[in-house]
């Protein structure tokens, strides 16, 4: 500080599920509390402009100026063919990452992102429910659920997915950048339904009709 020079540090962020992991992770890189972090990126309109990446920033940046930057670098990752292409799709820029954080939540398997998100915008044009599980996880407040129950399904919740027909109202996590760009080149197919395989792949077998 006395020389006048300014130390650059490379700070990650992450997707994650929710903004207190986030900051959790963030908080130590900068001259930033956790809380105010959180406080600063938790309102829905914020949230969603998040995009994941590495961005250079000077140590003693405090959590406005991460905020800030963080805005910056959503409109420079939204650019004209990123947004005509949500277009193209009849969705919202937040709707879209609002998709990207179910497709991230069903699969970690990358090579079928585009597969999964295409499926979720064949049942959004049909005007079918998307009976998206990890809505359901986050709606009841519980992602250790291994097995959900019929009962479970019965929670009244804007993000309840097999009760309310199109998106939830916002995300459901952080996503990746790469499962923006999934539901933004999202494959095009007749599927409908799918289901986890049993081998243990942590893959999906997809199909047109149900059983």
């Amino acid at each position: 500080i006395a020389t006048g020079q300014r130390e650059e540090v490379a700070v990650v962020i992450p997707a994650k599920r929710s903004i207190q992991q986030l900051a959790g992770a963030v908080a130590p890189k900068l001259n930033a509390d956790s809380a105010r972090i959180v406080a600063l990126l938790q309102p829905d309109s914020i949230q969603w402009r998040i995009v994941t990446n590495t961005y250079s920033m000077y140590w003693e940046a405090d959590a406005l100026d991460l905020k800030e930057r963080l805005l910056k670098e959503s409109i420079r990752w939204w650019n004209r063919k990123r947004i005509e292409q949500a277009w193209e799709l009849g969705l919202s820029q937040k709707e879209v990452v609002t998709l990207a954080s179910i497709v991230q939540e069903e699969t970690a398997n990358r090579s079928e992102a585009k597969t999964v998100a295409g499926l979720y915008l064949n049942r959004l044009e049909r005007g079918m429910l998307l009976q998206a599980d990890p809505t359901l996880k986050f709606a009841l407040g519980d992602w250790t659920i291994q097995r959900l129950l019929d009962k479970d399904k019965n929670v009244l919740s804007p993000y309840n997915t097999y009760r309310n027909t199109g998106l939830p109202p916002g995300p459901i996590r952080i996503p990746e950048a790469f499962y923006i760009d999934a539901v933004l080149n999202a494959e095009s197919h007749d599927y409908l339904f799918m289901c986890a395989r049993p081998d243990g792949s942590g893959t999906h077998a997809f199909a047109r009709r149900y059983g």
